[in-house]
């Protein structure tokens, strides 16, 4: 019988392939575990702004506030900065031919999408974000 217990290790959250596949949507697998990007405009959080917090839709992490939310044009949730800094990582990607960085969840390394330095103040900081990866808890 497969474990189907949910692991933490130092705050983080580890669970089998077959677990993250029974709970979250193929669109949200997709990105979160397999890296994916949603099209551009058509998530659900693109033209959203309602007043909230933006959570991680694997683990239930805080991401990023409402207020820190601005719209880029480029087709996907864009917020100047995360609501805690420390929960989201940062990495190097050098996929598709690009150098960008890729922001994860730093608590179950979920895939969030990335950042770019053309944002507005006071960050400058553009976190280009797919609505799959996120579920708004609205105040």
């Amino acid at each position: 019988m497969p474990d189907t217990r949910t692991k933490t290790t130092d705050d983080k959250v580890i669970k089998s392939e077959e677990q993250w596949r029974q709970e979250l949507s193929p669109m949200q697998y997709a990105v979160l575990r397999q890296k994916a990007t949603e099209r551009p405009f058509s998530g659900e959080y693109e033209h959203d702004h309602r007043a909230g917090t933006y959570v991680c839709a694997g683990c239930g992490n805080v991401l990023f506030e409402s207020d820190a939310k601005f719209d880029s044009g480029c087709g996907w949730p864009s917020f100047t900065q995360p609501a805690v800094e420390s929960h989201v990582d940062e990495e190097r990607d050098i996929s598709h031919g690009m150098i960008r960085t890729e922001v994860l969840c730093a608590k179950c390394s979920g895939h969030l999408g990335h950042v770019f330095p053309d944002g507005p103040g006071p960050t400058g900081l553009r976190y280009c974000i797919n609505s799959a990866a996120l579920k708004l808890e609205p105040k």
